[in-house]
């Protein structure tokens, strides 16, 4: 059982290796415009997921609000409110340019995330603090 582990271990190291290796010689051989898109694309949606992080629990009194309510509906709306906030600061950061299918799976991925990200931190805040 150990060598399978051990094995296992070593071909996984060996293929996170040579994928590292094959990134920093594409990253070498990239033109410089196209390495520029890629880091500003990086700063953009790590700008957004942090964005995306905070936006809850620095607005924490719009949760509790919510839920003294004890309306589903309310809470819903605060959820859905703060994802389409969201999905609208995404769009404009990439200025609403989405030209292939990936960008458009990485829209609805980020929407997803965000939402579900929204639901869950929005029903943790209004329950420790209610």
């Amino acid at each position: 059982m150990d060598f399978l582990k051990t094995l296992t271990g070593k071909i996984v190291s060996g293929a996170v290796g040579l994928a590292v290796v094959a990134a920093g010689i594409s990253w070498w051989q990239m033109d410089a415009g196209t390495r520029q898109m890629l880091i500003s694309g990086t700063g953009r949606i790590i700008a957004w997921l942090g964005i995306v992080l905070f936006l809850p629990w620095v607005t924490f009194f719009v949760s509790t609000w919510a839920s003294k309510k004890d309306s589903n509906i309310i809470s819903a709306v605060v959820v859905l409110s703060y994802t389409i906030l969201e999905l609208l600061l995404l769009g404009w950061l990439f200025e609403w340019h989405f030209p292939t299918g990936v960008a458009w799976t990485f829209f609805a991925v980020g929407g997803l995330f965000a939402g579900a990200y929204n639901l869950l931190t929005c029903d943790w805040l209004a329950e420790r603090l209610r």
